[in-house]
């Protein structure tokens, strides 16, 4: 008989609905009932796409004996960590603040009813091993320790609380200057990157997509030549991976290894999304066509796979199928041999490794890029073109082969968070490479987010079966706000600015400290929980407060609002002394740091449409990740006066930074050497007031 997880809208909470395990949603009703029973709650934290959950899952949840045991002890609580990121952000500081170790998922937790944890851990096994207890076993120690030692508990779980407060406040600012905080944040970066296979750090690898960005700005920027290199050279390593599908496009949560090789399978919208944006910018950096290639891949791969029918996109693909993780992407030579004519297979084979030994569990190969395709030729005694065309065939040969495989589960909700960095990377890469059919894409989601997730003002947070629900978190608005801007670049419409503005508006009246600055995870009307996060550090994702400060400076400039000005003012504030003790923690705030200190180059063409995609390719071919070119037709009424500039036939372009802007200019070169002089005062070059 289905438990109370059966009519969620979260698919991984429906996958434990036939469970024997009692489980309970998170809400009053079973909270209440571990206050008027005094039982201790069992707080089980997932996703879909997570290996670990399924394995845990498989083991303990749905044995009956285990979820016996459970079910006497404890209240269950199940919690999909991507609804509720507010319940996993507390309970993740938790586990560390306890253990000394970081989490992860699943995330075990074991709560007093005030919702107070008194001890924790990930994943544990059924029986005893890897040097952790059994499952049933230790839900019978840790209840006797809840019912037999609660005066210790109480006072550590006052010890707990005093850490996460100790933990939430922010460090006193410095006196240095806050431009030392991205100088020392560059040396750092520098110090972290393997120069070998790029990548921040060791094995396990993950994109970390705000720090590349960071690091690529500066080198487009010419700040740092050396750093943006280096951001480079990851992007060209994660091109060549196993963590890039070589077949389908888009790319895995992480790589098991140093050098990008074999990847925990399961595919995330929120990498995706930043991913696509970071290549578009890595081919205006450099040029190449490896760049244009993974776009191509990621674009199709979200159409395809990733966007619903209502023009939302759907969350992530599972690591596994058929209960084995990477199933249904790793290879067998034979399989190989039997989908490839022999001239094909042997240059699949030396391009890819199949000539070598095997790279997944000792039996199976991954495709990586091993060597290039213009070696493989000249060895094979092959024309490069023709090569690359049958590597191409090769390519989708092997492609509708691997699709006749059973696919990987879908987690097919729709968040509004990860819808919004989705857009983002897909109206980027849209606007620099002008395809239209990625900015229809971008332009459906975003339909599809105005009319299913805001409703009376309020934005809400996921989206099934045909029910949106739960209040938004601040990574909502922010990135929902940076994703209206792009989209603002890609194609100007007032009433995207006007739902910006509103936006913008709503994340500073529900979110913003009002006494400290920057802004909270949860809004203040939100669900009273142990902690109320205030964390401006990139995790998996950029930081919400960081992307929330950009895009609000940004929409200042814009509007010439000067509340969202001085609410990003407010926000740098209250962060300084975290930036100051560790700046390449936070690249997206220093993003925004970087834009406070020198604001934004904002291009506004008017004219024609023709006209005014031309200069646009004419401005993509100097690219400059500190400007705005925002294309507005004539006659386009309801503009903020400092858009709203008089056209004059053909196409007229202003240039302004700040308050100011240059005299308008009419030709196309006349712009780039306007943009290329040095940045100029309000009283110089015949400057005009915004």
């Amino acid at each position: 008989m289905p438990n109370r997880l059966a009519n969620e809208t979260s698919p991984y909470l429906q996958q434990h609905a036939d469970n024997p395990v009692d489980w309970y949603p998170w809400g009053e009703e079973a909270l209440r009932r571990a206050r008027d029973e005094d039982r201790p709650i069992l707080l089980s934290i997932g996703y879909s796409a997570c290996h670990w959950c399924h394995v845990m899952a498989h083991e303990s949840f749905e044995d009956p004996d285990v979820a016996a045991v459970m079910n006497r002890l404890f209240v269950n609580i199940k919690v999909d960590r991507e609804e509720r990121p507010d319940i996993d952000q507390i309970y993740q500081a938790a586990h560390q603040a306890l253990t000394g170790r970081g989490g992860g998922w699943p995330l075990t937790m074991f709560l007093t009813p005030d919702q107070r944890p008194f001890f924790g851990g990930t994943y544990f096994p059924r029986s005893a091993r890897y040097n952790l207890p059994g499952f049933g076993d230790l839900c019978v120690h840790v209840e006797r320790v809840y019912r037999g030692q609660r005066a210790a508990i109480d006072v550590q779980n006052d010890q707990l609380q005093a850490a996460l407060q100790r933990a939430q406040a922010a460090p006193a600012p410095g006196s240095e200057p806050q431009e030392a905080a991205i100088r020392r944040a560059i040396v750092e970066l520098k110090q972290l990157f393997d120069r070998e296979h790029g990548g921040l750090g060791a094995a396990p690898k993950f994109p970390h997509a705000a720090e590349l960005e960071f690091c690529l700005r500066q080198g487009l920027a010419g700040r740092d030549g050396e750093l943006g290199q280096l951001a480079l050279l990851t992007l060209r390593q994660m091109a060549r991976g196993g963590i890039h599908d070589q077949l389908g496009g888009g790319f895995a949560r992480y790589s098991v290894d140093a050098t990008w090789t074999i990847p925990h399978f399961e595919k995330m919208l929120y990498d995706n999304g930043p991913l696509l944006r970071l290549y578009a910018q890595a081919w205006q950096a450099a040029g190449e066509p490896r760049f244009v290639h993974v776009c191509e891949q990621a674009a199709a791969w979200l159409m395809r796979e990733m966007q619903s029918p209502e023009g939302g996109y759907y969350s992530s693909l599972d690591a596994d199928s058929e209960h084995e993780e990477g199933k249904f992407y790793v290879w067998v030579r034979e399989e190989v041999h039997a989908a490839l004519e022999p001239a094909a297979y042997e240059l699949v084979a030396r391009v890819h490794g199949l000539d070598g030994p095997p790279n997944f569990e000792g039996r199976h190969w991954h495709l990586r890029i091993e060597r290039e395709t213009d070696d493989v030729a000249r060895e094979l005694g092959l024309d490069s073109t023709a090569a690359a065309r049958m590597l191409e065939r090769a390519h989708a040969t092997l492609f509708a082969w691997r699709e006749r495989r059973v696919r990987p589960g879908r987690d097919e909700k729709i968040l509004t968070a990860w819808n919004a960095l989705a857009i983002d990377g897909m109206a980027c890469a849209a606007r620099i490479f002008g395809r239209e059919d990625w900015l229809d894409s971008a332009r459906r989601a975003l339909a599809f987010v105005e009319r299913a997730m805001w409703r009376d003002g309020r934005l809400l947070a996921t989206f099934k079966d045909g029910r949106a629900h739960l209040n938004a978190y601040l990574d909502d608005h922010a990135f929902l706000l940076a994703a209206l801007l792009e989209m603002l670049q890609a194609e100007f419409h007032p009433d995207r600015l006007r739902f910006a503005v509103e936006l913008a508006d709503v994340l500073i009246d529900r979110f913003e400290d009002k006494e400290a600055g920057g802004f909270f995870f949860t809004s203040h009307d939100h669900e009273r929980l142990m902690s109320r996060p205030k964390s401006a550090y990139d995790n998996a994702t950029p930081s919400g407060n960081g992307v929330a400060t950009m895009s609000l400076q940004r929409l200042g400039h814009v509007t010439g609002e000067t509340r969202f000005l001085q609410a990003a003012e407010r926000s740098l504030l209250a962060f300084q002394g975290q930036l100051a003790a560790h700046p390449s923690a936070f690249c997206s705030l220093l993003l925004a740091l970087q834009e406070q200190i020198q604001p934004p180059t904002l291009v506004i063409l008017r004219g024609d449409a023709d006209g005014m995609r031309e200069w646009e390719r004419a401005l993509a071919a100097a690219p400059d990740p500190g400007r705005l070119v925002l294309s507005i037709p004539p006659g386009m009424a309801g503009l903020p006066a400092t858009l709203d500039k008089p056209w004059s036939g053909g196409v007229n372009a202003w240039v302004c930074r700040g308050v100011t802007c240059k005299t308008s200019v009419s030709e196309a070169s006349g712009l780039l050497a306007s943009l290329r002089e040095p940045a100029w005062a309000a009283s110089s070059n015949g400057a005009e007031m915004a």
